[in-house]
């Protein structure tokens, strides 16, 4: 069964006038059954994408998902936009799967959701193809990249896929994606042949903010004076942290709950239901939590801790600001952090090359943290995005001290030449130490001009050098080869005395009021409208996802109530302009929230 053509199925079922920039670029490349990886930012209505080609072809589609929270929030809000979705796992009794799959034989759901460990087994996928597939989706695709066979031996196993539906068109979606990653994902799921589209990495309603590790729960507590009343995420490394700084907070008069993986799945699973449902959580994590949220509200991410990698930090950020509201990422960050992320990435991998790339990506995000200028920059180049300076980090807000240090860059950059262009920065550090190793010597660069020029500076500061010269710029890491560092056209042109280079010195914490007011000035409030009338909304909307046992996002966005509010229809077919209100919304919740609204008029 279809249920019309692209622009039908995204008015009358999604209630959306227009697709958002990219969305249709991907939808039609499905349509047309071309194989396709999609890049989007988060928020971005990525899985539109794939649920609009599946119900314009009709029959079968199969959307394999990593998290069985993630595949029940999508299919609550595709049946209440009147959708029969079904998902098959592990939550539910045999007998509830068993009744689903009767279902989806009898060709009554058009989209099933499953998890990679419940498809690729012989008996679910010769099940499958009896039935036939008219389109298969893969979300959160980066953990085919990420966690392999390592963690999830499943996520490899799906490389079989092509062979098994070779007719079936594939797309692959992710918001966390760099070049290498890409690639990955192409090679084993598509055999090298697909079409890759990245729309964007740009979250521009974040505030970037990275100041150095001090005393770090008086840092956070600090932060949060200018976030009182809101939801955030607190990301730490370890367990026993998560619960400690749940623990402070609550003692300092915050509302605060640990999670990470040691707890009970009924603990954990409550925990993501307060956060969905109390508007000033704050949830201390591990990477445990997080990709099966979908919260529109975040207000903010504090790292405690460095993350493991720039697409890590990406991805932990990316849960802020889903609304398009303004947001902040803050995070304090020292040296025993760097130093315990490296020993983490050598005991964890064993493969040699996927140790090198790993320290490559540490070393991008150690780049961001000690970014000369405009953080936003650094972020988006790492993922091949070019940007102007954006008004809305620390770097661009606070006025930090910056010295002249072209000349110790042209030192850097020269070494790099000599040396070929293609060592990485440690070999690079003993060049202008002039420290003679044994691998110096065989390629006899210890006789080279530049050999030893630089030990007039320390060590730390040759290392601080150069990731701002690669967060500035001026020097590219190949983060899926050997981490070598290359001179860009950029640096070249300071080598060549066209260009001077400024660096900066990690300052020490500002005065927050002061920033925020600065920041207030910079970042437009998210709307106008009557502040009572949509916390009504809002109060109402939490009502009903607490009746149905749904996060609130699934009965409308945060973007639905607020043009609710704006609009104030004040009749049914009004009520289906506003955005994300679909025929079957509409059937259900316009008399409720008709009635909020003639409460306040």
């Amino acid at each position: 069964m279809s249920f019309g053509d692209k622009h039908e199925v995204l008015k009358t079922v999604f209630g959306f006038d227009s697709f958002r920039a990219g969305q249709e670029p991907i939808v039609d490349r499905l349509l047309a059954g071309t194989n396709s990886l999609a890049v989007m930012p988060t928020g971005a209505g990525k899985s539109l994408t794939y649920q609009v080609p599946a119900l314009v072809n009709g029959g079968l589609s199969l959307v394999i998902s990593p998290l069985v929270a993630l595949m029940q929030d999508q299919v609550a809000a595709l049946r209440l936009a009147g959708v029969n979705a079904a998902s098959i796992n592990s939550s539910q009794s045999r007998e509830e799967n068993v009744r689903i799959w009767r279902a989806v034989a009898a060709g009554e759901v058009p989209i099933l959701y499953l998890a990679p460990e419940r498809l690729m087994t012989e008996r679910m996928l010769g099940a499958l193809r009896s039935i036939g597939l008219s389109l298969i989706a893969i979300d959160e695709a980066h953990c085919i990249s990420q966690w392999g066979a390592s963690f999830r031996p499943e996520y490899d196993a799906l490389s079989h896929l092509r062979e098994a539906f070779p007719s079936t068109p594939i797309a692959a979606v992710t918001a966390t994606a760099d070049e290498p990653t890409r690639n990955d994902i192409v090679a084993k799921i598509f055999g090298g042949q697909a079409e890759v589209y990245v729309a964007g990495f740009d979250r521009p309603n974040i505030c970037l903010h990275v100041e150095p590790k001090q005393r770090p729960r008086d840092q956070l507590l600090a932060f949060l004076k200018d976030h009182q009343g809101q939801s955030g995420i607190v990301y730490t490394l370890s367990r026993k942290n998560t619960e400690a700084y749940a623990a402070f907070l609550n003692e300092n008069g915050h509302n605060a709950r640990p999670y990470h993986a040691g707890l009970t799945p009924d603990e954990r699973s409550d925990t993501q239901a307060a956060f969905m449902t109390e508007p000033d959580l704050i949830v201390c994590a591990t990477i445990a939590f997080g990709m099966g949220i979908d919260k529109a509200d975040v207000r903010f991410v504090f790292h405690a801790d460095l993350p493991g990698s720039l697409d890590a930090y990406y991805q932990e950020i990316g849960r802020a600001g889903r609304d398009g509201a303004p947001a902040v990422a803050h995070m304090v960050f020292g040296a025993q952090d760097i130093n315990m992320r490296h020993r983490f990435i050598d005991q964890e991998f064993s493969d040699e090359e996927r140790r090198r790339r790993e320290h490559g990506r540490l070393g991008a995000l150690v780049a961001y943290c000690e970014a000369p200028t405009c953080r936003r920059q650094t972020l988006l180049s790492y993922f091949g995005e070019p940007s102007d300076p954006c008004g809305n980090c620390d770097l661009c807000l606070d006025t930090t001290e910056r010295l002249d240090g072209t000349s110790e860059a042209c030192l850097a950059l020269a070494a790099v030449q000599e040396t070929g262009n293609r060592f990485g920065a440690t070999y690079i550090i003993e060049f202008l130490l002039g420290k003679a190793t044994d691998k110096h010597q065989a390629n006899r660069h210890d006789e080279q001009p530049g050999f030893g020029k630089g030990a007039e500076q320390s060590k730390p500061f040759w290392q601080g050098l150069l990731r701002q010269m690669v967060g500035g710029g001026l020097l590219e890491r190949d983060v899926s080869g050997f981490g070598g560092l290359t001179i860009t056209l950029k640096g070249q042109a300071v080598l060549n005395g066209k260009s001077r280079f400024e660096y900066r010195q990690m300052a020490a914490p500002t005065d927050r009021t002061s920033r925020q007011e600065r920041r207030a000035d910079t970042i437009a409030a998210s709307s106008n409208v009557d502040s009572g009338i949509l916390q009504a909304l809002k109060a109402k909307r939490t009502e009903l996802a607490r009746d149905r046992s749904v996060p609130p996002y699934v009965i409308f966005s945060d973007k639905s109530l607020i043009d609710m509010a704006d609009r104030r229809p004040r009749s049914p077919q009004e009520f289906l302009d506003v955005h994300g209100v679909g025929e079957k919304k509409a059937e259900q919740f316009s008399a409720i929230f008709l009635s909020v609204l003639e409460a306040h008029r």
